[in-house]
């Protein structure tokens, strides 16, 4: 099955995409195969899809506690 493309801006990536990302991020990281620039510019993506991630769980939360909030 072939893979899905990915929107370039990290702010349009679902949290599944922006976490698959990320996880390969640190896999590429913790190889130790790339020069420092590309480690920095890898570690700064990682950093950004860190925070979509945490945006979206956030967004998810204060959802869910809206609803639960509602039906009380």
């Amino acid at each position: 099955m072939p893979k899905k493309a990915t929107p370039a801006k990290i702010e349009d990536l679902t949290f599944e995409q922006a976490f698959e990302e990320l996880e390969a991020t640190v896999a590429k990281l913790e190889d130790g195969d790339l020069s420092l620039e590309e480690s920095l510019a890898l570690f700064e993506r990682g950093q950004r899809l860190s925070a979509q991630c945490s945006r979206l769980l956030e967004q998810a939360e204060l959802k869910v506690t809206h609803l639960v909030t509602n039906d009380a």
